[in-house]
């Protein structure tokens, strides 16, 4: 399968980074191919601009699109699965990739009566947290972000879509060694899911 695997975070040596690397091993092992868009290693802008703004609010499909989003789309068309890897920071992903999402779902393509976004085999999301999923707030959290991502953002854009969230990974307060042990069994999981990724 092809997977366009979108990634972001600001740091690479966070756990994230980590997840990233066992995930594409995985797909590589499993004779996958892939293509990363590494929003801040290729300096993505975010900013939904006023001109941008115009095109999307009045359903303006004749207004041209930038070269940037284009480039992004493409990836897309030529993917069966698309990837998406990041950091909780405050029950959401990073605004870079918030950004992604406002300036890649153009209409035309992502939405509207013709679209021209390809309807994906899957879209994943592998979402790396510091709190624990054994909380009560935690789990509202989750099931919070996945309506925003599965419900909104994905939709029917994909046949199939699922949230896997790799959690307790704060550091300090007493959580270091439990962090260690699930570095350890959660990039292992993240190359099986790789590995053995299915439309």
């Amino acid at each position: 399968m092809k997977v366009l695997v979108v990634y972001c975070h600001p740091s690479e040596s966070s756990f994230t980074a980590q997840v990233k690397e066992a995930f594409v091993k995985g797909l590589r092992d499993g004779g996958h191919t892939y293509e990363i868009s590494d929003l801040y290693a290729m300096h993505f802008n975010p900013v939904f601009s006023e001109k941008e703004y115009g095109r999307e609010a009045f359903y303006n499909s004749a207004q041209s699109i930038s070269s940037d989003i284009l480039a992004e789309q493409q990836k897309i068309n030529n993917a069966d699965v698309i990837a998406f890897l990041y950091p909780v920071f405050w029950t959401e992903c990073p605004a870079l990739l918030t950004g992604w999402f406002q300036r890649v779902w153009t209409y035309g393509f992502a939405y509207g009566d013709s679209r021209t976004m390809k309807q994906l085999d899957k879209a994943l999301f592998l979402v790396t947290m510091g709190g624990s999923s054994k909380d009560s707030v935690r789990r509202e959290q989750i099931e919070a972000m996945k309506t925003v991502m599965l419900g909104d953002r994905i939709h029917d854009r994909a046949k199939s879509a699922e949230m896997i969230v790799f959690d307790e990974m704060t550091r300090g307060y007493g959580n270091d060694k439990n962090r260690e042990e699930r570095i350890v069994r959660f990039t292992k999981q993240a190359y099986q899911i790789g590995l053995t990724l299915k439309g």
